[in-house]
């Protein structure tokens, strides 16, 4: 049955959704892929049934958060835990952040998923905002050694789960960096400690703005010199970097000159599907949060590029593209709302709700073509569902069709 969308000038146009979805295959349930390491950043599920306001803390509901999980680990997709797509500092504090992890890292440990987690310093803000950290006084900014130790607490919290760290930008240490040698200084110092190699994460302002300058510098290339050095100093302590700068060439420069051994996982949502094609010189693995929405699309594509078959993997993966560029257009760090709005579209949840209530981050516009480009593609398992579920939604906003 036709529906009738609002595009971004306000006017409705005709839409007549698929009636199957597409066929995705898997070898076997779980089956570990053979040519890349693949996480799909999860999000959380809200509770919609609590009473809370943008400002509480993240209600979350346990049991279809780590149903989503398990729906990642069932397609062979290691989770990466507790990161920006799960609303870390948007929504989600460290108290909750923590709960997250020990949850997840234990179902992990169950059902034989892989799993690594986000390591911060997001406790040190005692605020949560959707939007920047709430600026600091003079008497409240923290230090280096507050930085230190925040990073610490978070990285025990993770050792102790059995997960695999994933060291983020810190906001804290944004704000509080005098220069390059302040993160040669707090990287180092967590590194010699670290238990087991760590992934770090390099997130840009476009997703985060208050990480602009992180590394020292606004100078990308600059910047770009100062993780190497980190890097060089304690290759055995990364396992690899995640990089999301939504630059291509800039991701394919750096991981050129990474030291053997480390990998590059893409954070990339814009140009994924060559990056982790690769060319004659290397390739990414992938750390995405496209994936999440993706996560069995994605998973055939790279069971298909294990058998060598590069067209045939870009034949799956690039048609997604515009999708994800979509969802992740700026501002950028609001790409989750689109995440959790095809979940629910999806059926892996009963609800468009969202913690800190971001679920209203993205207009109606945005949502209806999310829905129309997800559909395209087949990502709805069940179709009709997706449909009535997105019919309900227009009529909520006085759409009549």
């Amino acid at each position: 049955m036709t529906l009738h969308l609002p595009d971004a000038h306000g006017t409705l146009r005709a839409y007549e959704p698929r009636t199957e979805p597409l066929a995705v295959t898997r070898e076997s349930p779980g089956s570990a892929f053979t040519s890349r390491t693949v996480f799909s950043a999860a999000h959380v599920v809200a509770d919609p049934y609590a009473d809370t306001t943008p400002d509480s803390p993240a209600a979350v509901d346990w049991d279809a958060t780590l149903a989503f999980r398990r729906h990642l680990w069932s397609h062979g997709l290691g989770v990466a835990e507790a990161m920006d797509t799960a609303q870390r500092g948007m929504g989600l504090d460290w108290a909750g952040a923590a709960e997250l992890i020990r949850r997840s890292a234990a179902e992990a440990k169950a059902t034989g998923g892989r799993i690594a987690c986000g390591v911060g310093t997001d406790q040190l803000t005692t605020t949560a905002t959707t939007t920047t950290t709430a600026t600091a006084t003079a008497s409240t900014a923290p230090t280096l050694a507050d930085v230190r130790s925040a990073y610490e607490e978070q990285l025990a919290v993770v050792e102790e789960s059995g997960a695999q760290a994933i060291l983020m930008a810190s906001r804290a240490l944004a704000a509080t960096a005098k220069g390059p040698e302040d993160y040669l200084e707090v990287y180092g110092h967590l590194l010699r400690q670290a238990a087991e190699p760590v992934v770090l994460h390099w997130l840009g302002p476009m997703f985060d703005p208050a990480l602009e300058g992180y590394w020292g510098s606004s100078d990308l290339d600059a910047a770009t010199d100062t993780f190497l050095e980190v890097i060089a100093a304690h290759p055995d302590k990364v396992d690899g970097i995640k990089v999301s700068l939504l630059d291509a060439q800039r991701e394919i420069d750096l991981r050129r000159r990474l030291p053997q051994g480390v990998r590059c996982y893409t954070g990339d949502d814009f140009n994924y599907p060559e990056l982790i094609a690769g060319d004659d010189q290397g390739f990414s693995h992938a750390l995405l949060g496209i994936f999440d929405p993706l996560g069995p699309l994605a998973a055939e594509a790279v069971r298909v590029l294990d058998t060598g078959n590069t067209e045939g993997f870009r034949a799956l993966l690039d048609p997604t593209v515009e999708l994800s560029r979509h969802l992740f257009r700026a501002p950028t760090r609001y790409y989750k709302t689109g995440v959790v709005f095809l979940a629910w579209l999806a059926g892996h949840q009963s609800h468009f709700t969202m913690v800190g209530g971001l679920q209203s981050a993205r207009s109606l516009p945005h949502l209806a073509r999310a829905y129309e480009l997800a559909d395209g593609l087949g990502l709805f398992p069940d179709p009709k569902r997706a449909e009535e579920r997105m019919r309900n939604l227009l009529s909520l906003y006085g759409v009549n069709q």
